[in-house]
This record gives C-alpha cells, structure tokens and sequence, in this order.
C-alpha cells in the first residue's frame, strides 16, 4: 500500500508536466491578429457585429472577439449587459469572419447567454482580446 501511494503521486506529476508542455506550445503558437470590427445597430436594442482576424485557433477564438467587440459597445452605449443570440463564423484561406448578433440591456435580460459586459470587457483586457 505504501508503494502505490509513492508512485501515484510521481504518475501524476508525469503526466501534469506533459499536459503543462503541450499547453504552453499551443500558447506560444497562438498568435492571433485581430482585424476589423463593423457594429450595425439593427432595431432598438439590437445591434450586429462582424468581426474578422487571423491566427486563430479555432472559431472559439473570432466567438470571443466577437463577445468582447459586443461587451465593450454595451458599456459605450451606457448598458451593462448583452445577451447573445447568434453568431455565424467562417474560415477561408486563414481569415475567421463572424457575425454575431446580441441585444444589449441596461439590466440583466431574461434568456442562458448573457453576459455582463464589465466583466467580460475586463476579461478581455486580461486576455489581450481588444474591444471596440
């Protein structure tokens, strides 16, 4: 019992440093250039984003600058919150484009994907994502 209680400790420490490498590769890779944002204001509270940029990851990477571009036009606006509707991502020959569509809230709007703008402006910010 002794021994299995020594070398667990050691197998995980193993198999920490390998997820630890891999992490920061995938980091030092990611070098991701932010190109330009275009708000449309649909209706009212209803407002359009199109972003595009190079060097992502995946689409979860233009989702995000999308989310920051729509949390940062929130507070520009005087509002706190946004809520997300859609968002269309497309890749072709390394350039991510995505329309994102969100309405935007002085208070916390009803519905499972809303977002508190100063928070994810703040996160944004932490992450090197720009805003608007």
């Amino acid at each position: 019992m002794i021994r299995a209680m020594l070398i667990s400790p050691l197998l995980l420490t193993a198999c920490g440093d390998q997820v630890g490498n891999q992490t920061g590769d995938q980091v030092s890779r990611f070098a991701p250039d932010y190109g330009a944002v275009e708000t449309s204001l649909l209706d009212g509270d209803l407002v359009r984003f199109d972003v595009t940029m190079t060097g992502a990851r995946d689409a979860s990477d233009v989702e995000n600058y999308a989310e920051c571009a729509a949390a940062q036009y929130a507070l520009i606006r005087g509002y706190g919150f946004a809520r997300h509707l859609r968002t269309n991502v497309d890749e072709s020959g390394g350039v991510w484009a995505a329309d994102a569509v969100y309405t935007i809230s002085p208070t916390l709007p009803r519905g499972l994907r809303t977002i508190d703008a100063e928070v994810v402006v703040a996160s944004c910010a932490e992450n090197g994502i720009p805003t608007v």
